[in-house]
């Protein structure tokens, strides 16, 4: 026992794991998240708990950073609308994503290869492919930094980046009908 421990001990003081700031880093902490992912995915085919669900949005969405991606998604209207509005719409706004997020699991089954991680600050574009089925797709993360910990801000599915194109619908509804209008579309869609 006193031999293992000591062995811990020297692989840690020899061992150095990546800087926070590295290409390496971000790498890992996605390659960990994939790999919790596919453990907890199974086989095709299995179906889920409500327990594996809960604990299957965790992993895929606790990295994204949804106030972030609501920022741009509602472009100029952040702004201009009230605290009690923001909170519920960056709620309803990250409840549609995670639901939508577990309505295709099969993704997260396809082999990930990092094709370049750029990191500049705070700020860090990673450039994906994913190989499920003999398909490949691109798939693109713009993360940053925040409290320490990198964060996905937004990401693109076969160059389609989601909070880009749910600022185009959201411009839309709130041009026509007005912010509650979107806030009541989003109400419905979480209910459904």
């Amino acid at each position: 026992m006193k031999l293992f421990l000591l062995t811990i001990f020297l692989f840690g003081l020899f061992y150095e794991s990546p800087a926070i700031d590295t290409p390496d880093y971000i790498r890992n902490i996605l390659d960990e998240r994939d790999q919790q992912i596919k453990e907890l995915l199974g086989p095709r085919g299995q179906s889920y708990t409500e327990e594996q669900r809960e604990h299957l949005k965790a992993i895929i969405n606790d990295i994204v950073d949804y106030p972030a991606m609501a920022r741009v998604a509602l472009a100029d209207h952040y702004d201009n609308i009230t605290e009690e509005q923001r909170a519920e719409f960056v709620d309803l706004f990250a409840r549609v994503i995670r639901q939508h997020s577990l309505g295709q699991l099969d993704i997260y089954r396809a082999e990930v290869s990092y094709e370049d991680i750029e990191v500049s600050d705070n700020e860090a574009h990673v450039v994906t492919i994913a190989v499920l089925d003999n398909v490949r797709t691109p798939v693109q993360y713009r993360m940053h930094k925040v409290d320490g910990s990198w964060l996905i801000a937004d990401m693109s599915v076969d160059n389609v980046w989601t909070a880009e194109s749910y600022r185009r619908s959201f411009q839309n509804i709130i041009r026509r009908r007005g912010f509650d209008a979107l806030l009541d579309s989003l109400r419905r869609r979480v209910e459904s």
